[in-house]
């Protein structure tokens, strides 16, 4: 909803309560020339923040860590009243963010700092290193499903790597970008080295082209695509996080009580509303009755609500439930069977836990990323067969994996860019492991020492360190210059 302040004519828009509708809070609608103005602020708090060194923005990162950690009951109570996630599961997404925070701030200096590496014999009368320097601003457009986890991925590294940063939070979650841009403050108050823009398209649009440094996106792939001709023009970099179709396969000697729990909670905790969420299940048939039927008991206690007893939340954005009911018409149409909910579990808000059995392969379920409370189920012959099944995508984000003996192996073969064996999204949780996709879920990464390095680049240096054995860049060279190169060459290469 977009209306007009009448203290400053600005455009603005409001925050709702998705389980309610209510109003949360009213914010500006930043326009193009706001944008810039904002990136040149970021411009200069760049170069005092890099001037800073890893020691002084690590203390500041963790007193940023303290400041959520005190206050992370606050904290859950906007993520809770911007998405309608259940307060408990908005404390755990706030509380997984912790360690990455630690992690960068700790590890920032060893990943990114100078190093000397070999100049090889034939240069061998020089010295060389590298290192990874900040870019300068990074432009930072988070989603609305995981409003504090999700973003950080991106804001967190980027800032223990020295860049300032520009976040541009979705239109559903602004508050909580405004919450978290605040807590920084506190903690930096000298520069705007974290800043914060509203908005709507045009706005993420603006600061593609406001000439920030490389611009880091989660989102859909249709987003992920405007964002990236939107930066083309002036050769912006981005990392892109376009969702997942995720597979869980369950092996014929999985445990089928933790094999099924995962699928449930992978598929159905924050209403189904997680880029590496459960939503395919390829179980071998072995064990496929046991686990449908455990699968079973434990959704049918479950009910998505807005009281304190609901496990489940509300759709956050109002359009989702259309594309649920779209995915399981879809499936029933095509010879599926709903064995728990279906269409009618379909409502205004909240979508009520559906499971599909017998769904065609190329069936919606199974193809488009459904972004809700439900689960497709398959028999399968073999785990090759379920592999090949997983593979069947356009996506390649994340993957589970429930095998005693061939976990880390079918792990392997899974076309992704993060696969749990024997637990679910437990890679999201781990900072020292990168973050991303492949295909249609996008490219780079985030978290770990990929994700300090995603917003840095490497500076290399080669320095004389002695009277040189060959003048090779020169046009002094000699022809007893030629013939010593030419031995060498041999010597080291030749027998290849």
């Amino acid at each position: 909803m977009t209306a007009i302040s009448e203290q400053t004519s600005a455009p603005t828009f409001d925050s709702l309560d998705p389980s309610t509708g209510d109003i949360v809070g009213t914010y500006s609608v930043h326009d193009a020339d706001h944008v810039d103005a904002v990136v040149a602020k970021a411009k200069e708090a760049a170069d005092w923040w890099g001037g800073l060194g890893f020691a002084e923005r690590g203390k500041r990162l963790r007193a940023w860590a303290g400041v959520l950690t005190r206050r992370i009951n606050q904290l859950a109570d906007v993520v809770h009243a911007e998405t309608g996630k259940p307060h408990s599961d908005a404390t755990l997404e706030v509380a997984l963010v912790l360690d990455h925070i630690a992690w960068a701030a700790k590890h920032a200096p060893k990943v990114l700092g100078r190093k000397r590496v070999s100049s090889g014999l034939v240069m061998s009368d020089h010295s060389a290193s590298v290192e990874y320097l900040p870019l300068g601003v990074i432009g930072v457009i988070g989603p609305w499903n995981y409003p504090v986890f999700t973003p950080l991925g991106s804001i967190t590294y980027a800032l223990a790597a020295g860049n300032a940063v520009v976040f541009k939070p979705s239109e559903y979650t602004p508050g909580v970008g405004a919450w978290l841009v605040d807590a920084f403050a506190q903690v930096v108050p000298e520069q705007p080295v974290l800043q914060l823009i509203t908005g709507f398209g045009p706005t993420g649009e603006a600061l593609c082209r406001s000439g920030v440094d490389k611009i880091a996106f989660t989102g859909s792939p249709g987003t992920g695509r405007k964002i990236m001709h939107a930066c083309a023009d002036t050769l912006t970099p981005v990392v892109i996080e376009g969702g997942g179709k995720d597979a869980l396969l369950v092996d014929a000697d999985a445990d089928i009580a933790k094999a099924a729990d995962a699928a449930v909670w992978g598929g159905l905790a924050n209403a189904g509303q997680t880029c590496v969420g459960v939503e395919r299940v390829y179980v071998h048939e072995q064990v496929y009755d046991a686990f449908v039927k455990k699968v079973t008991d434990l959704v049918e206690p479950l009910r998505a609500g807005s009281d304190a007893s609901a496990k489940i939340g509300p759709m956050t954005m109002p359009s989702q439930p259309e594309v649920v009911r779209r995915h399981i018409a879809d499936a029933l149409e095509r010879g599926g069977r709903a064995i728990i909910g279906g269409l009618g579990a379909v409502g205004e808000r909240f979508v009520q836990p559906t499971v599909l059995v017998d769904v065609p392969r190329d069936s919606l379920a199974n193809t488009d990323e459904t972004f809700g409370p439900t689960l497709t189920v398959a028999r399968v012959a073999s785990m090759d067969e379920a592999v090949e099944l997983a593979n069947d995508s356009k996506y390649g984000l994340g993957a589970t994996v429930f095998s005693k003996k061939r976990g880390k192996e079918l792990a392997r073969r899974i076309r992704s860019g993060m696969t749990a064996v024997n637990s679910v999204i437990a890679f999201a949780a781990i900072p020292s492991l990168p973050f991303g996709g492949i295909g249609e879920s996008g490219f780079g990464r985030i978290h770990g020492p990929d994700g300090l390095r995603e917003f840095t680049y490497a500076k290399a240096v080669a320095s004389r360190r002695m009277p040189g054995l060959m003048n090779l860049t020169s046009f002094a060279r000699t022809a007893s210059n030629d013939k010593t190169l030419t031995t060498l060459a041999n010597l080291l290469h030749g027998r290849g």
